[in-house]
């Protein structure tokens, strides 16, 4: 994708996640990879409501600020997944309610954030890992991602918002998206008896659609 194009669809699909309340204020932050190998990334303090296409920070295949506003504070949450998971093309991190509200219940398990409660989640997503708090912009992040291996394209962090890779913009943006909504499902049937996906179906979708699943 064209850098002027790809400037102008990041916009496009960070006001849209606004529009919704998938993120507000000033909250959120969201990158991917020029066509050169290259950054376009939200600038600090700025609205997913209100991107500047002209004003993105533009980083070189080097990791060199060139051109933009000074980036998102998150940055090394995202060089985390550029690191280690070549198929990262886009990065995306909400302040999303119900998956910040799932990451608090006790209940939830840190290795397996999602319950299977649609096959969306599960071919989308992954196992999504939750990450324990971190102050925000704390470089301390982007080691817990690297920690991983890049065996997970998305991450929960503990009472602040989930963070997910995806080969391009438009995938990193419906995969965050299936997060929330799944996230927003279990809040949702809490308290209740609700049939989720049994193990044997989780299986066969991980085996149909070849889903990475680690243990």
């Amino acid at each position: 994708m064209r850098d002027t194009v790809l400037r102008e669809h990041i916009c496009l699909l960070a006001k849209s996640m606004f529009d919704r309340g998938l993120t507000g204020g000033s909250t959120g932050n969201i990158s991917a990879r020029t066509e050169d190998g290259g950054l376009l990334v939200s600038p600090t303090g700025t609205s997913f409501g209100r991107l500047d296409p002209a004003r993105l920070s533009h980083f070189d295949i080097a990791g060199k600020l060139i051109g933009g506003d000074e980036p998102t504070k998150e940055m090394p949450l995202h060089q985390a997944f550029y690191d280690t998971r070549s198929t990262a093309g886009a990065v995306v991190h909400l302040h999303s309610c119900h998956s910040v509200a799932l990451s608090m219940l006790p209940e939830t398990d840190p290795d397996n954030f999602l319950p299977p409660l649609t096959p969306y989640g599960i071919m989308k997503l992954g196992r999504v890992k939750l990450l324990p708090f971190f102050m925000p912009g704390d470089p301390a992040m982007g080691d817990a991602v690297r920690g991983l291996a890049g065996k997970r394209s998305a991450v929960m962090l503990a009472n602040h918002g989930p963070v997910v890779a995806g080969k391009d913009i438009e995938a990193a943006c419906n995969a965050v998206e299936e997060l929330e909504d799944t996230a927003r499902l279990a809040m949702m049937l809490r308290g209740m008896s609700a049939r989720a996906l049994t193990d044997d179906q989780v299986q066969g979708l991980v085996s149909k659609f070849d889903i990475e699943w680690d243990d």
